[in-house]
């Protein structure tokens, strides 16, 4: 992490020398020093990062230059705060009055510049005796000044602790929880079959989720030890060595066979190539299981693979990997099949649970709900549960209070805890193995509470704002950011939750013990304090703030002018509202704002002071009007207005040239979606100076022609919805859409009345992969057919006479449809062969509908569907017996006598072409809410539950897919 401040600062000051600032000579010279300094220690970072768990000493030293490091960029904020100050954009003065104001300007400039000078020698001086300990700690670790990897110092114990993951080689199978299906399911797959080729598993995971224990009773079990000729068990590691890795196999395997080693394997000038074809030369003809141990790295198994013949013996390699691309890539190009483990089900967890923590007994009832919460936080990883019960046998069951205790601190306990050193040392390799740039990315993930799911567009926006993503190589910040997300979840150490319908990752969550690591990181290198920590010790300077439920106004003293981020979660009460807006106040340095659902009814006016603000998020709050002043915050980069009643913008808002997120529209409640479901803000003339902006959402088409003219000049725009769009504005919208080429999203709506016609459109985004389409249309538009890359397609209020699917049928990605009042016809026929990945498919008020086919071969990837309000609809869709990757029907508000005949007490009827489908429901909105009832409950009598007792009653909406 202290490399990553370096790195942050160095950016900075090379900002500062190259822009246009004219610096006093002498500031200059310094700051010129200090980023030379500073550059010299990077590499060496890398290192000590690493390694400072381990080094008291050296833990002082990176906290020094950590600690300089934000000195330094606090100092560079605040002189371009004060540079701004002087030098506002006040009208044209004339004569002696602008004289006057020339000279006041150059006497507060200068004074800046002093100011500067002598914090940035303060600076310096610091710099000399932190230098003086960078040339002493590279002589200890005889560190090269260039290329050292962000991991290196980190393969083994972070705190010099022992390492105990070789204890999982020898467990027991009895003390083992659910590894009985997963142990079946590989063990077939390595000795049954006819494939002869050589097979290479990946089984990839976690760390401490139990790879190592179920491949080594995979590897130790009769069946396997029978059908292979040859064995070995190579542990690799981070930092491994291949030439000992490739003697390590060639002893076991030579071993085995009671052969002698040739004499040359024991000379020193043995090299890797030599080792890799006495292995290969060993191994051919035979039939061989090797299993590699913890692989971090596509390179490792690069190095491995060459010795490894594939005579169509039917040899096998398993690996273990924390690393999605690691086990794809080994797995690919070799017969190659991806095992990912899953965490233990709630029944195992607490089996394994019990049997640690009380010896096989069970748990007392005084003690259950405190047992069930602290196993809730292990999220089934099985060595957090054997840890941390471990821990707990040694207490007493008599004494409640003991067990309070570790509940309520687990994360000081991760830290103190000699007994869970070990399981903390094993979760902190995959941190300390992070390249410097995702170090705080994923320490960004500790201002999130418990159990909160974070939403990717919303956290891309933070890490950019805090300037942890730049754009580089041809991609633009988000890009790249996505990449890092990507690398997260790569590593698993963020999981997937919900996905959007291209594939790609919407909602993930981070798991517990991961969070209480990070927490106290973060408290450590004073990365984020959180007011929802209890008894913690609150430092002398904050940078990030994290309010959860509330913030007094006593702790507020606590913090200095530094901080720069701040985000609040379940803020509700008056006094937490104004301890923050005086927090804020004196905050001027934030670059970061996030206010969601904080109840403020007026846009606090202390926010316009926020020079350095790059994302401001108010989302959910009660706000109905921006002030004109808003062009105060010229850095602006997102303004998420999501949720508010706002609905007109001021001109201010047009000089905002850095804005590339604009946010603005509240979705209407209801039961069912209403045609004006959505309200948006009324677009301003001159909108299309906005050349950064990405994404538009929702602007109301008011002035016409003007601003639709406009929009086609903002050419950055990956998603725009625009709405109450008239029949006269279609050509013009249509000439501006095709200039639109970056679009990966557009949402267009016309007025109820007016017709939407998209048929000029000559040319439609080449990347388009959403397409939201509303209102009447005589057609669906031609070029449709055209765009292979969508995804997803919504059609609303269409009223279309012609069967849609004609024009959809034939494109390759789309994975999501949804008809709403869209189509008027009597019958839909899903062709034989297409929709060939449809996964998700929505009809809605289709009220002329009687009959829907799914030929042979159709949408064979369906897993969800919905149908409702058709009223004309006689029985179920016709070959949906056929799909077998069905996981979810859902039928809402559908006449009393189609949901008879699915009644299962009925046989013959229509119930056994769903009978293979896990959730079949049938729904109702019924006084305020939804009552959901099971298909194939017994309690759904042929009342179609009217009578019967609702599985769900949910106000919440239900009816999306």
């Amino acid at each position: 992490m202290a490399e990553c401040a370096v790195v942050f600062v160095l950016d900075k000051l090379t900002t500062l020398l190259e822009d246009k600032v004219n610096l006093i000579k002498d500031v200059k010279r310094e700051i010129e020093y200090v980023r030379d300094e500073l550059e010299r220690m990077t590499a060496f970072l890398r290192v000590a990062d690493a390694a400072e768990d381990g080094d008291p000493e050296l833990k002082i030293w990176v906290k020094q230059v950590r600690d300089l490091a934000y000195e330094t960029e606090d100092i560079i904020d605040e002189f371009m705060f004060h540079l701004r100050r002087t030098n506002p954009c006040f009208p044209a003065a004339v004569g002696a009055c602008c004289f006057l104001h020339k000279l006041i300007l150059a006497v507060r400039n200068l004074r800046t510049h002093y100011a500067i000078a002598s914090e940035i020698q303060s600076i310096k001086s610091r710099m000399t005796d932190i230098a003086e300990g960078h040339r002493r700690y590279r002589y200890r670790f005889t560190v090269p000044n260039q290329g050292s990897n962000s991991s290196a110092g980190g393969g083994g114990s972070s705190r010099g602790g022992i390492d105990r993951r070789g204890d999982a080689l020898l467990l027991e199978e009895g003390e083992l929880v659910g590894i009985d299906s997963p142990k079946k399911h590989l063990v077939a797959w390595l000795v049954e079959g006819g494939d002869s080729r050589l097979k290479v598993v990946a089984v990839v995971g976690m760390g401490g989720l139990g790879k190592t224990t179920l491949v080594k009773k995979v590897f130790d079990d009769a069946a396997v030890k029978k059908h292979f000729h040859n064995h070995a068990w190579i542990t690799v590691s981070q930092s491994f060595n291949v030439e000992e890795l490739l003697k390590d196999t060639a002893h076991q395997l030579f071993d085995q066979m009671k052969m002698p080693f040739p004499p040359e394997m024991s000379s020193s000038y043995m090299n890797g190539n030599r080792l890799k074809a006495i292995i290969k030369d060993f191994l051919r003809g035979r039939r061989y299981i090797l299993v590699f141990d913890d692989v971090w790295s596509i390179q490792a198994w690069e190095s491995i693979k060459y010795a490894l013949p594939n005579d169509d013996r039917g040899s096998c390699v398993i690996l273990t990997t924390r690393f999605l691309d690691v086990a794809s890539s080994c797995s690919v190009e070799n017969n190659g099949y991806v095992y990912k483990l899953n965490p233990l089900s709630e029944e195992e967890s607490w089996i394994l649970f019990c049997r640690k923590a009380f010896q096989s007994n069970s748990c007392p009832n005084h003690l259950t709900d405190i047992c069930l919460n602290i196993l809730r936080r292990c999220s089934g990883l099985p060595l957090a549960i054997v840890a941390i019960s471990g821990v707990l046998s040694t207490k007493k069951e008599t004494n409640i209070d003991e067990w309070k205790m570790l509940n309520n601190g687990l994360g000081s306990e991760l830290g103190s805890n000699d007994q869970l050193e070990s399981m903390r040392n094993i979760l902190l390799l995959s941190f300390n193995y992070l390249p410097y740039y995702l170090k705080p990315c994923f320490m960004y993930l500790s201002n999130y509470p418990e159990d909160h799911l974070i939403e990717h567009n919303t956290l891309v926006r933070q890490w950019i704002a805090e300037g942890f993503v730049r754009a580089k190589e041809g991609r633009i910040a988000e890009e790249v950011a996505q990449g890092y997300l990507n690398e997260l979840i790569n590593r698993s150490l963020l999981h997937p939750v919900r996905t959007n319908d291209d594939g790609s990752v919407k909602v993930s969550c981070i798991h517990d013990l991961y969070r209480e690591i990070i927490l106290s990181k973060s408290r450590d290198q004073n990365f984020v304090t959180t007011t929802a920590e209890r008894n913690m010790v609150w430092p002398k300077r904050v940078r990030r703030i994290s309010i959860h439920g509330s913030l007094e106004k006593s702790e507020v003293k606590r913090y200095g002018t530094r901080l720069c981020s701040l985000l609040s979660f379940s803020v509700g009460d008056s006094r937490s509202i104004s301890s923050i807006l005086q927090l804020i106040k004196s905050s001027r340095m934030l670059k970061v704002l996030d206010l969601t659902g904080v109840p403020l009814e007026k846009f606090p006016e202390v926010i316009l002071e926020l020079f350095h603000l790059r994302y401001l998020c108010l989302r959910n709050t009660w706000i109905k009007k921006l002030p004109r002043s808003i062009e105060k915050l010229q850095k602006l980069e997102t303004l998420d207005l999501k949720g508010t009643y706002i609905t007109e913008l001021p001109a201010g808002i047009l000089k905002l040239r850095y804005l590339r997120q604009l946010l603005v529209y509240h979705h209407v409640p209801g039961s069912y979606m209403a045609y004006n479901y959505v309200h948006g803000f009324k677009a301003l003339k001159g909108i299309g100076c906005l050349k950064s902006l990405q994404k538009l959402c929702f602007i109301e088409a008011c002035y016409g022609s003007t601003v639709l003219k406009e929009i086609g000049t903002m050419t950055e725009l990956k998603r725009i919805s625009i709405t109450k769009l008239r029949t006269e504005d279609c050509a013009v919208l249509c000439s501006s859409v095709v200039n639109l080429v970056n679009l990966s999203s557009l949402g267009l709506r016309a007025m109820e009345g007016e017709i939407l016609d998209l048929q000029s459109l000559s040319s439609p985004p080449p990347f388009l992969q959403r397409l939201y389409l509303g209102g009447k249309m005589e057609k669906l538009p031609h070029w449709i057919k055209s765009i292979h890359s969508l995804v997803k397609v919504y059609l609303r209020w269409s009223r279309l006479s012609d069967d849609p699917l004609e024009h959809l049928q034939d494109l390759p990605n789309l994975v999501h449809i949804e008809f709403l009042e869209a189509y008027i016809g009597r019958k839909l026929c899903f062709k034989a062969g297409k929709f060939r990945k449809l996964k998700l498919l929505g009809l809605d008020k289709l009220e002329a509908l009687r009959e829907v086919i799914v030929e042979e071969g159709s949408t064979p990837l369906l897993e969800k569907l919905i149908i409702q309000r058709c009223s004309s609809l006689e029985s179920l869709p016709v070959g949906i017996e056929r799909l077998m990757n069905l996981k979810v029907v859902e039928f809402f508000d559908m006449p009393e006598r189609f949901i008879l005949q699915l009644s299962p007490r009925k046989a013959g009827d229509e119930y056994w072409k769903v009978a293979h489908v896990p959730e079949v429901y049938h729904t109702y909105w019924r006084n305020g809410c939804w009552e959901v009832y099971a298909l194939d409950d017994e309690r759904v009598n042929e009342e179609a539950g009217k009578n019967g007792a609702a599985i769900v009653k949910t106000q919440e909406q239900r009816n999306w897919l």
